[in-house]
């Protein structure tokens, strides 16, 4: 034990609420006689039962704080472990080391705060396995020129040395994962077990893998295992030619000398590859099943999500306590689903991540669940509009898949505009007001964050008033930070386009940089109308 033991208040809480109590009891024995030798007993007994259970309380707290140092002090090591790189050790360190993996961070940055702890541990486990890379660190804002040397720009960056020379880091960011990819990078792609104990000590520290039992480690099945070990960049893989050392790690394999799997640390624990044993079929078999059935976004892994193969994604948001009854459920939905569509959970208080995607929704003050879908092949979105019940939920997932449901376009509400001279459009309202439109329509596409809008709003305010006497022109305008429709596909802001009555599948776009009086006669000249408007002063 770090820590001795400090007996005497140990001793003392117990011994005073003892004496306080037998003092207590002492008066009540003087006070009355009605209490009997029986009596006594029992109130005895109830006092060493009290003592008894705050010596379990204080020994519970006392294991509760050795537990929490232990786990300090082997982060505490751990970070010793890795070197912090200034001015005056760069050089050296690389040239007298062949693998050196450098976490380039800022002290401000969260990210690299989450980071720190997990590159630690994966120094220490490296050093356990006798690997030689060296973990080093680079605080850039204190050593801007280390940093710049080293092409650090953003936080955090990782980035692998070989013999000096630099590649970026592209495994995943806990510890086993830095452990996995690092191996792989530095000469070790593949881990062979021959031996059940092996396997059972190998399975202790790695919840995630893939087998390969092979009769003999040649051929050209094995040299595709081979390829693909050395090409992923995150799964550990494990050799055997053993059938009871890779039952130990895959109980349910049938095959007796050649078989491939993967194993995750999930309800679907097990799955096993029946392709062709060709490098380019087992990575892309990887790359659909790596994944748990529900995976859990975090700033930390979001690039793998985003870069999946799998590019129809359902995305959960939820409260945490709301999700733990959702998830068992939602996972019988996603496993109808496997290899077709990822379903992603997000805490929908977490407005770090939340707040993005429901933005694009327009939903980004909702703290109800959620249920959204994105199509990254087409850059389609989608929303559950019902209540988000499994079932639902299902018949939602089934109809992505089939294409069946409709885009959505995200709108605010509709707006009155009672006795406007220049109409609000929103989504919903876009093809009433500007495409059905009989009349021509000239609408301003702003957003709140543009700097030059303002101008541009108040240019169309004057039009509006100088086209006023005009039965054929509409004025409008539309906030496409908070409004979408598929007709409507605007990059620069503000931008002005004329809705030519009889032909609204051609805006003719106008330049925001004329003035008003260039406006008012480039609308003249292309509006048909009866009562077409004078030029008049403006």
């Amino acid at each position: 034990m770090l820590f001795p033991k400090k007996p005497t208040s140990g001793f003392l809480l117990p011994t005073l609420t003892l004496l306080l109590l037998l003092l207590s009891f002492s008066t009540n024995i003087n006070a009355s006689d009605r209490t009997s030798p029986e009596d006594d007993f029992d109130d005895l007994e109830q006092l060493l039962a009290l003592d008894e259970q705050e010596d379990q309380q204080q020994q519970g707290q006392e294991q509760e704080f050795s537990s929490r140092f232990s786990e300090a002090a082997v982060v505490s090591k751990a970070q010793r472990i890795v070197l912090e790189l200034n001015n005056d050790n760069s050089k050296r360190i690389f040239d007298e080391n062949e693998f050196v993996l450098v976490l380039g961070y800022a002290p401000w940055c969260v990210r690299s705060a989450e980071l720190m702890p997990h590159f630690a541990e994966a120094a220490n486990s490296l050093k356990l396995l006798g690997s030689t890379l060296l973990m080093a660190k680079l605080d850039a804002e204190r050593y801007p020129k280390v940093a710049s040397l080293f092409d650090i720009k953003g936080f955090p960056t990782l980035l692998l040395f070989l013999n000096g020379t630099s590649q970026a880091y592209t495994g995943g960011f806990s510890a086993e994962e830095i452990v996995i990819w690092v191996r792989k990078k530095t000469g070790v792609p593949v881990v062979r077990i021959s031996t059940v104990t092996e396997a059972e000590e190998f399975l202790k520290k790695h919840q995630m893998f893939v087998i390969g039992l092979f009769q003999k480690f040649e051929g050209s099945y094995y040299e595709a295992f081979i390829k693909a070990a050395t090409s992923d960049n995150e799964i550990q893989f494990i050799e055997a030619n053993s059938i009871e050392v890779a039952k130990a790690l895959y109980p349910d394999i049938k095959a007796t000398n050649l078989f491939l799997g993967l194993v995750k640390s999930e309800p679907e624990r097990y799955t096993t590859y029946e392709g062709t044993y060709e490098t380019e079929s087992i990575l892309q078999f990887l790359d659909y099943n790596k994944f748990p059935l529900v995976i859990k976004l975090s700033e930390l892994n979001s690039i793998r999500v985003y870069s999946s193969p799998i590019k129809l994604q359902v995305y959960v948001f939820a409260k945490a306590d709301v999700f733990k009854t959702l998830l068992e459920p939602l996972q019988d939905v996603a496993r109808k689903f496997i290899t077709k569509m990822m379903f992603i959970y997000i805490d929908i208080m977490d407005e770090n991540l939340a707040k993005p995607f429901l933005t694009l929704f327009g939903l980004e003050e909702s703290k109800n669940t959620l249920v959204t879908a994105f199509d990254n092949k087409g850059s389609s979105k989608f929303l559950l509009q019902s209540n988000p019940t499994p079932s639902n939920i299902e018949e939602f997932c089934s109809g992505l898949l089939h294409g069946s449901i409709s885009t959505y376009f995200k709108s605010q509400p509709i707006p009155e505009n009672k006795n406007a001279s220049v109409l609000a459009v929103v989504g919903k309202t876009f093809d009433d007001l500007v495409l059905n439109s009989p009349k021509n329509v000239l609408l301003e596409v702003y957003t709140p964050w543009c700097i030059n809008c303002e101008t541009t709003s108040k240019q169309v305010e004057k039009l509006a008033k100088h086209f006023k006497g005009s039965d054929n022109l509409v004025f409008a305008k539309i906030d496409a930070s908070a409004n979408e429709h598929p007709k409507l596909q605007v990059d620069d802001y503000p931008s002005l386009f004329l809705y030519k009555a009889g032909d609204k599948d051609s805006p003719i776009k106008l330049s925001t940089k004329s003035g008003s009086k260039e406006l008012a006669a480039f609308i003249n000249k292309h509006m048909r109308t009866k009562d077409q408007v004078a030029k008049d002063e403006l």
